[in-house]
């Protein structure tokens, strides 16, 4: 099944639900039936690719973002009123930037996705380290959202490399007044 066109009318409801709760949607509330298989992927790279095209309006991708649900291994965009499979070949986002303040000492180390969300790494963030490339090299995920993560980009990496404490050979970072695993060597 191919799923609905990714019609104006549908960014407009898209965007009057985003600007009604101001961010994310409740949707872990929402219990819409079910609609089909829609044919959009998210790329390991972080593309949008509706019916074979990379979807190029963020302002989009960031809509359909503040919709994505997890429901174990499958995810899906939803509405008040309908639910549609999509397919994610890693995870959803990817965390492109990180920032921290070096005068606040134990504040949280805030990163931003693809999609424009700022996420602390704190204690009630799951942070992973998980395989990912060929071949398999442990790569942490930061918890976005509700079961939702992203992957911490190359750049990210060899930022937190940077300011990372050496612990026999193990590399810790600090956030939030607590250590992260960031890998091994």
């Amino acid at each position: 099944m191919r799923g609905p066109p990714l019609a104006e009318p549908l960014f407009e409801q898209l965007q009057k639900l985003q600007r009604e709760f101001r961010g994310h949607p409740p949707v872990k509330q929402w219990s819409p039936n079910f609609c089909g298989d829609m044919d959009l992927v998210i790329q390991r790279d972080g593309r949008w690719i509706h019916e074979g095209t990379q979807i190029r309006r963020q302002p989009l991708v960031n809509l359909f973002a503040s919709i994505l649900r997890r429901e174990g291994d499958d995810y899906f965009l939803v509405t008040p009123v309908e639910k549609w499979r999509i397919r994610v070949e890693d995870v959803p986002f990817i965390a492109t930037q990180v920032a921290r303040n070096e005068q606040a000492g134990d504040q949280p180390l805030l990163f931003t996705t693809n999609t424009g969300d700022v996420v602390p790494l704190d204690d009630e963030r799951d942070w992973q380290l998980r395989p990912f490339g060929e071949p398999p090299r442990q790569v942490p995920y930061l918890e976005v959202r509700a079961g939702l993560y992203a992957r911490i980009s190359r750049d990210v990496f060899y930022q937190l490399v940077d300011w990372a404490e050496d612990r026999d050979g193990q590399l810790w970072i600090r956030s939030a007044g607590q250590s992260f695993l960031l890998g091994e060597y």
